[in-house]
């Protein structure tokens, strides 16, 4: 007999769920830790350590920023920091010359940090590899040599807002909700929230897509139709805007910005931590953030030079590069994992023969 009630519609039960198992729990392990980090941890901090874990909130945006560039376009940026000093230059000019809200001064320093960002490499778009690198670093020397000119703003007036005849030099301001370290701190972290949940939507979007097919073979995104120019000035320029972000976040951090904050040799110093952090995940730019504000922090305390971290660097590139180029956002499980499958092993072999033993008696 022929069914023609046609095919029958698949029950609710099922459909796939939205998330799965490890989904969920990977969710909720960074919700709890955020949750954390918001509220739990600054009543346990004394200042120094608040305005260490500021600044560590602060560069896992500008870590987000470049492994941005890195991890998921394969443009190997120098720059990175020039752009930090912008975005810096951007907001301490709009928070003395301005009374704007402060989310609003935010979104200024981005934008137009995303645009001069964009402006300043855009000639450097057609070069990839050591190229590419090079050619930043330039840019971002040029930039930190014109920045240390004009010096940054501290209240004066004219285009700069400098006046170096001021016996006081007043402070950069904060947002009133914010006004104290550990309340920016929160602040600082929630913004930091706001940037990745950004990046994170274009990673899963068509754009993500599309710079995964450039880093791939440029070549075959070419022939496929994709225009990798403006793909990839489209990263650079989220990557910039986040970057300007962070730097208007670090001039009401610091509350008090000079030229010297912002040396050439850190953009390799951040391309490094990147690369160690991983630059193929989000979590890698948090712990890249870590290792450039809060490692100096810790080494400070301890009486340690940090010029030490030159070395520590250097041989942490050398591993990543040798060893596990994910970085330890992508070994450290894997090491991990093996370290539990290696005490299993070894505890089943100790308890066979007490079980042996058990029954011969």
């Amino acid at each position: 007999m022929i069914d023609t009630a046609g095919p029958k519609a698949p029950a609710a039960s099922s459909r796939p769920p939205l998330l799965d198992r490890r989904s969920l729990t990977r969710v909720t392990v960074i919700a709890v830790l955020l949750l954390l980090a918001i509220f739990a941890l600054p009543p346990l901090m004394s200042g120094y350590y608040t305005d260490t874990m500021t600044q560590v909130a602060i560069y896992s945006i500008v870590t987000l920023g470049l492994g941005l560039l890195v991890g998921r376009v394969g443009l190997y940026s120098l720059g990175q920091l020039a752009v930090l000093m912008i975005g810096a230059w951007v907001g301490a000019r709009l928070l003395f010359a301005t009374s704007q809200p402060y989310i609003l001064v935010l979104i200024e320093a981005g934008l137009v940090t995303a645009i001069i960002g964009s402006l300043i490499t855009l000639p450097a778009l057609r070069l990839r590899g050591l190229y590419f690198a090079l050619i930043t670093l330039m840019l971002a020397g040029a930039v930190i040599v014109v920045a240390a000119t004009l010096n940054f703003p501290n209240g004066g007036g004219g285009f700069s807002g400098y006046n170096g005849a001021l016996l006081h030099i007043p402070q950069i301001r904060r947002p009133s909700y914010a006004g104290t370290d550990p309340a920016f701190y929160r602040f600082s972290v929630i913004v930091a929230i706001v940037m990745f949940l950004l990046v994170f939507a274009h990673l899963r979007t068509r754009p993500g897509r599309t710079w995964a097919a450039i880093k791939q073979s440029e070549p075959a995104a070419l022939a496929a139709g994709i225009n990798t120019t403006v793909y990839k000035l489209w990263a650079l320029a989220l990557a910039a805007f986040v970057t300007g972000v962070a730097g208007a976040l670090l001039a009401g951090a610091d509350r008090e910005l000079f030229s010297i904050d912002f040396p050439i040799q850190n953009s390799i110093s951040l391309l490094a931590v990147v690369l160690m952090g991983g630059a193929f995940s989000l979590v890698g730019a948090v712990i890249a953030g870590f290792l450039q504000a809060f490692l100096p922090a810790v080494l400070q305390i301890w009486g340690v030079s940090n010029d030490w971290l030159i070395i520590l660097f250097g041989l942490g590139v050398m591993q990543v590069l040798a060893t596990a180029p994910g970085g330890v956002a992508d070994q450290f499980p894997k090491d991990m994992r093996r370290l539990y499958r290696l005490i299993s092993r070894l505890w089943r072999r100790t308890a066979k023969p007490a079980e042996q033993g058990g029954d011969g008696a």
